[in-house]
């Protein structure tokens, strides 16, 4: 039989942490359900471990260093990552191990937003957020994939194992789809039912301070994986500023033989350079990249032997 592993981050869910370990036992019976726990206040803890999970704890603060501590320390053949504010019914499990187990999808992903998540969030400015992320993302790694942001998702071992955990709170979940969509690694989408926390249950996401972290990450990762696009964007803004500058000295120049303003001239000079710098830079970056790209493969490979 192959394993399987829930895999619940927690800070301070002891309203509902109790149900969700209950409702994805009866889901999943054959799997291990594991509750990390990330300096919860209110027994959080406790109460799982009584619910019959297995309670470990990540003492650095943040929901990509307990991701990264489970992905690092468990071992399975299908992972599958819930919250644990019982806003995803686990009505859909079975499925999404089924795409990592059956049909060998290295991400499967529990899409809320062809669902009921805008009929069931009642936090506005989280809807205007996860479509503004979803614009974002598949307009620069040219993809469709329909929610970015959600926390219900099914992992394959050699994702697990081969995933580099960079981001340290919620833009986890950002960081988890681009590195899959740059890797090639294939992706599958399940609509999930979603149901607004219970009355009660506190949300630990800050809508603005942890959307600005969204957005740096999109830029960041976009500059780390797609080198080339990136700095030729501002090699060509460069460009168009130098061109500015540059024309109507060299049109008094064809008028009148003279360089009339040297000081503009110099200044159109040094941003056509920086512009030069900033393509070369990016072609320099994107044969880095490919070359990781390569490399990535090859410990692929290795990671499906083992």
């Amino acid at each position: 039989m192959p394993s399987i592993a829930v895999l619940i981050p927690c800070y301070n869910e002891s309203q509902t942490i109790a149900k969700v370990v209950d409702d994805y036992r009866s889901a999943l019976p054959e799997a291990d359900i594991y509750v990390y726990d990330n300096n919860s206040t209110d027994h959080t803890d406790e109460i799982a471990r009584k619910a019959g999970a297995i309670v470990r704890y990540e003492r650095r603060q943040g929901k990509g260093n307990v991701i990264r501590t489970m992905f690092r320390e468990i071992e399975a053949d299908c992972y599958l990552m819930i919250d644990g504010d019982d806003t995803y019914p686990a009505e859909n499990a079975r499925q999404m191990v089924e795409e990592v187990l059956e049909r060998q999808a290295d991400m499967v992903i529990g899409d809320r937003l062809s669902s009921t998540y805008f009929t069931e969030n009642k936090r506005m400015f989280h809807n205007s957020g996860n479509r503004i992320v979803r614009f974002l993302i598949n307009k620069l790694f040219k993809s469709d994939i329909r929610d970015i942001m959600t926390g219900y998702r099914a992992f394959s071992r050699r994702f697990v194992k081969t995933f580099p955990v960079l981001s340290k709170g919620f833009e986890i979940e950002t960081e988890m789809t681009i590195h899959a969509l740059d890797k090639n690694l294939l992706l599958q989408e399940v609509p999930v039912s979603y149901r607004d926390r219970p009355e009660g249950s506190v949300s630990k996401l800050n809508t603005f301070r942890d959307g600005i972290r969204v957005l740096r990450t999109i830029s960041s990762l976009y500059r780390y994986y797609r080198p080339l696009s990136f700095f030729s964007s501002i090699a060509v803004l460069f460009l168009i500023a130098a061109l500015i500058l540059f024309l109507p000295v060299f049109i008094e120049f064809l008028s009148t033989g003279l360089v009339l303003r040297f000081p503009t001239l110099i200044v159109a000079g040094v941003f056509g350079t920086i512009a030069f710098i900033f393509w070369i830079c990016g072609i320099i970056l994107d044969v880095i990249v490919k070359k990781h790209r390569q490399l990535f493969e090859l410990i692929l490979i290795q990671t499906d032997r083992h």
